[in-house]
């Protein structure tokens, strides 16, 4: 028999309009629900569910038979008549002509796709693919695609093309030794950590402004529930834009990810039960110094000037600034040169700051970024001061001595900023396949 696997997804079918016609859906068996006189098969596909209705006296035995013996997971197809219902998922249920088993699912299943049974991340992780098989966990992906499509749209319509840089890396991007060292044919070379020194070495180029949305590779020993050892990094750089004018173009990008996708995943968030607000912009500014005051005032621990902050002080001036302002996201200005990477720009008359930042949410930092020097003996000389070998970096420098422009950009976590959107608790939980100390399969 020859049949057409799929011509509707479960949302495509309105009852109003299509009551009466013959369609096909496949999908998987949520639930088989056998009362004797009458059996529902509910079907679920990446977009819903829809009910199988099958009545005694009506339906060929062998057809019932079938729908009775089918197993929860199994993936079938059935082409059936729409009939509205308005008791029914999508107010629609289906009559069908016939239901085909393309595979049957093992029993028992490694875990509950219903909710009903709420399973350990790790065992979630262990069998993502059915972990994906969740309406929740689905919502997530779903989000996360749009969260990207809105970077990628908002970035193109500002003027930014988008590039790729290697992951594949003869020496470190920032210095330090938070790196995966990789066998390179018969030599050492290092996965990226960032696509810094290629997006600037672009600005040489004359592309002027540059995108990349791409994997990032930090050989940290984190085990915490926001931090990767592979990670999906939005980057920009700028020509011609010191660091006011990139932090208007993060924040503004912020607030058009929100808008998308509370207009365009709407289904989404609503199976999360969120309902998303949409930041205001501009975002306040508070400059380093005023941090420190914040939280020597209002945390648990004394910090001095040019100490970095802590998980602990992030999360203490993030619920002054909630609590002050009202708001979630916010700029931390003004940072120290010495605790900035080499290529962020001091600022000419206080050479002890920089022209950096830091984007924050109330509950951690989503982004880092600078005015950059573009001034090739100024590099050289930061380089050297982080007792780095400014001969590692030639590739990088040559770019500086034949007419770089002053530019500026940054760089924020994807993850991050689905997590802190949609109020997740783990940054697992917005990676399909997540990377951390532990975990390197599936």
């Amino acid at each position: 028999m020859s049949f057409s696997l799929r011509t509707h997804y479960t949302s495509q079918i309105d009852p109003k309009t299509m009551n009466g016609a013959e369609v096909t859906l496949a999908g998987w068996v949520y639930e088989v629900r056998d009362l004797g006189g009458i059996c529902f098969v509910v079907l679920r596909d990446r977009e819903g569910r829809a009910q199988i209705t099958l009545v005694k006296k009506r339906t060929d035995p062998e057809l019932l038979e079938t729908a009775r013996a089918l197993v929860r997971e199994s993936v079938i197809t059935t082409t059936a008549t729409v009939k509205a219902e308005a008791k029914a998922p999508g107010g629609y249920e289906l009559i069908p002509k016939e239901i085909n088993l393309l595979n049957e699912a093992e029993s028992p299943l490694p875990m509950d796709t219903t909710g009903k049974v709420e399973a350990e991340l790790d065992t979630r992780l262990d069998s993502r693919f059915m972990d994906l098989r969740r309406d929740r966990t689905t919502a997530i992906f779903k989000i996360r695609h749009e969260t990207l499509q809105a970077v990628r749209k908002y970035l193109s319509d500002n003027g930014f093309i988008d590039v790729t840089s290697p992951k594949v890396v003869a020496t470190a991007t920032e210095g330090g030794t938070s790196l995966f060292p990789i066998t390179y044919f018969d030599r050492e070379a290092f996965l990226n950590q960032s696509p810094q020194l290629f997006k600037q070495i672009l600005m040489s180029g004359g592309l002027d402004k540059v995108f990349e949305i791409g994997p990032i590779f930090r050989a940290e020993e984190h085990d915490t529930r926001r931090h990767l050892n592979e990670a999906t990094s939005i980057d920009i750089e700028a020509s011609f834009c010191d660091h006011f004018d990139v932090m208007t173009i993060l924040e503004n990008m912020i607030a058009h990810v929100y808008a998308h996708v509370k207009e365009h995943a709407s289904g989404s968030l609503e199976i999360l039960d969120i309902d998303l607000q949409v930041p205001t912009v501009p975002f306040p500014k508070i400059t380093y110094d005023e941090a420190l005051e914040i939280v020597n005032a209002h945390g648990e621990e004394m910090l001095k000037w040019g100490d970095d902050l802590s998980t602990l002080s992030e999360h203490t001036i993030g619920e002054h600034v909630f609590n002050e302002m009202g708001v979630s996201h916010y700029f931390i200005i003004d940072w120290p040169t010495d605790i900035k990477p080499f290529y962020a720009m001091p600022y000419e008359d206080r050479p002890k700051f920089s022209k950096s930042f830091d984007m924050m949410h109330r509950t951690m930092e989503l982004s880092s970024g600078a005015q950059r020097i573009h001034v090739h003996d100024m590099l050289k000389k930061r380089i050297e001061s982080q007792g780095l070998d400014p001969g590692g970096f030639d590739f990088y420098l040559k770019a500086f001595r034949y007419g770089m422009p002053p530019h500026a950009g940054w760089g924020i976590g994807c993850e991050r900023l689905v997590m802190t959107m949609l109020g997740v608790e783990n940054i697992r939980d917005v990676v399909l396949f997540p990377r951390d100390r532990r975990r390197l399969s599936p």
